[in-house]
């Protein structure tokens, strides 16, 4: 999971809820100091949340964005019900547009979607029957179909796991995990550690068991995409590292899409987080 480097909102930037025509989620929105020059949509990954953008908004808004970082149903704050479906990708890339539309009007409107909210985001262009509001498209350390072998057979233990335990069960065994296999000088600060003990207990189940599921298994799209949006600029960015798509793998997709590429030095499944500078810096410079 991604691991906000501190909790606390610049003063740019407040917690609120949007509601649309598919449900409330929640959301953290920054504002610039002026005129928006566009806004930006940010869309989290598998247990992740929009706290996961949290060090982009300062820089992003002192860039002149606004940006509207949420949690996709199911996750943290957002809320959802028992239902599979709800978590299908597809209905996922419905809410995506429904946030889309409601931030329609207010200039350019960028899309990024993190680790699987890149597959979330894909969906939603590709389940579009309409003109798309985008501006621009943004995948963040994201793959063209299901995970790396490895870390597929890691999720699927937890997507057994979450059929028979409860989430509070299996935290205390990734902990346990992690304490075995972790650098201690890179433990998150205590609040930080009991904000990510939080966020996992608040998550819907089902929508770790259903989301887990297409990261194990979804389809290779990539090839579909670039067909749908053949004038959108789009942008595949990604650290030097990543355990869940081989970054050489994400750099092949940037070509099938003819999307511009930028790798991130000195960071690994999330430069959102882990070089948050240079990552809102590349941002901006595409978004212009």
């Amino acid at each position: 999971m991604s691991t906000p480097p501190f909790l606390t909102l610049p003063g740019c930037a407040r917690s609120l809820r949007l509601t649309t025509a598919r449900g409330e989620f929640a959301a953290l929105w920054a504002d610039p100091a002026g005129e928006p020059l566009g806004t930006a949509l940010l869309v989290p990954g598998f247990t992740g949340s929009k706290e996961d953008f949290v060090a982009l908004l300062e820089p992003l808004a002192g860039a002149g964005y606004r940006v509207v970082a949420v949690d996709q149903r199911g996750q943290y704050q957002s809320g959802g019900p028992d239902d599979p479906a709800a978590y299908a990708v597809a209905a996922l890339g419905a809410d995506v547009r429904a946030l889309g539309a409601l931030l329609d009007g207010g200039g350019p409107l960028h899309l990024l979607g993190h680790s699987f909210g890149g597959l979330v985001v894909r969906e939603a262009l590709l389940g579009a029957d309409g003109p798309l509001p985008w501006s621009s498209l943004t995948l963040l350390s994201t793959g063209p179909g299901a995970i790396e072998p490895s870390e597929a057979a890691r999720t699927k233990l937890l997507v057994d796991a979450l059929q028979t335990m409860d989430l509070e069960s299996i935290w205390q065994i990734l902990q346990q995990m992690e304490e075995g296999s972790g650098d201690p000088a890179r433990r998150p600060a205590p609040d930080v550690a009991r904000f990510l003990h939080e966020r996992w207990l608040a998550n819907v189940p089902q929508s770790l068991i259903t989301t887990g599921g297409h990261l194990i298994s979804g389809p290779d799209r990539v090839d579909e995409l670039a067909a749908a949006t053949p004038g959108l600029p789009k942008l595949v960015l990604s650290g030097v590292r990543d355990y869940a798509w081989p970054v050489e793998e994400q750099s092949r997709m940037a070509l099938r899409l003819g999307a511009r590429r930028v790798v991130v030095e000195d960071a690994g499944h999330s430069p959102n987080a882990e070089q948050p500078a240079d990552t809102a810096a590349a941002l901006a410079q595409f978004w212009s």
